[in-house]
């Protein structure tokens, strides 16, 4: 029988605990304060890295792994007997991890399959785990492949960030925009869809508007289907909770399966009080 092995970056946003339990291989961006540069996920936790950020006087720079961390990751799980890998990435449009992915495939010992997940954080983490439940059924390589690339097709991610200030920082968003946004209190429900990148869905007034706004769009898309849903945050319980009750009242069709962080790369540009789910049909 042909072993598969599975591949991922970490802003797959799953932790090192829950992968390493389903035999998933992380491979870590980093996250650079000044001249400390940290793993994601593996020197850097969540929790740790948005204490940092509130108190730190710059803003954090990311950095996709090299091809040689996807070739080290390759060979590893080669020797450990895995016939074909498949891997998943952070979405191509938001980074070059997928380009960096692709380039060690070019000389692996062992036949490699890339995934675009077109998402991030939880989003990519649905794709990740439509991978696993694939392999786990005992599918094959070609089959692992295809069920992670049917959920990338599926998976729409919808969040919000209490301020705009790391999305300015970081490049994602204009100055003059974010002080508009600031002073009329507008929070703007961003959306990653199947094209892989982040755009505006919706200006609302509140956080609490937002997260209704983001429920109401999980009801609409649960007419045609059930969805599975994964809950993002940077953390904050009140926004959590928030969230969970608005998606109860909403008429949704749904089921939550997992409450996660958002890890330090996407965080360094949402900061801690960020808010939204992922979600794809489920079947």
């Amino acid at each position: 029988m042909t072993e598969v092995g599975l591949v991922c970056d970490s802003t797959c946003d799953l932790g090192p605990e829950w992968l390493a339990e389903r035999n998933v291989a992380m491979v870590p961006l980093r996250v650079q304060f000044g001249d400390e540069t940290s793993l994601d996920w593996v020197g850097l936790r969540p929790l740790d890295f948005y204490a940092k950020l509130k108190v730190s006087p710059i803003l954090p720079k990311t950095s996709q792994p090299s091809p040689a961390d996807f070739a080290e990751t390759y060979a590893r799980l080669a020797g450990e007997g895995a016939d074909e890998i498949v891997v998943v990435t952070l979405s191509s449009r938001l980074s070059g991890t997928f380009e960096s992915a692709s380039l060690a495939a070019a000389d692996a010992p062992v036949p490699i399959r890339l995934v675009d997940s077109r998402s991030a954080s939880q989003g990519t983490g649905l794709v990740v785990k439509a991978a696993v439940e694939a392999r786990d059924a005992g599918g094959s390589a070609e089959k692992v492949e295809a069920a992670a690339r049917r959920a990338a097709a599926e998976v729409h991610v919808y969040f919000v960030v209490e301020t705009l200030e790391y999305l300015v920082k970081g490049g994602r968003a204009g100055r003059a925009q974010a002080l508009a946004a600031s002073l009329l209190n507008i929070k703007p429900v961003l959306h990653i869809g199947g094209d892989g990148v982040i755009e505006p869905y919706r200006k609302v007034k509140g956080m609490r508007s937002a997260i209704e706004e983001i429920a109401s769009r999980l009801a609409a898309d649960s007419q045609s289907a059930p969805m599975r849903v994964s809950i993002l945050s940077g953390g904050d319980r009140a926004l959590i909770d928030d969230m969970i009750a608005a998606l109860a009242r909403s008429g949704a069709r749904y089921d939550v399966e997992s409450v996660g962080m958002v890890g330090a790369v996407i965080g360094t540009y949402t900061g801690s009080e960020v808010i939204g789910i992922a979600y794809h049909p489920a079947g």
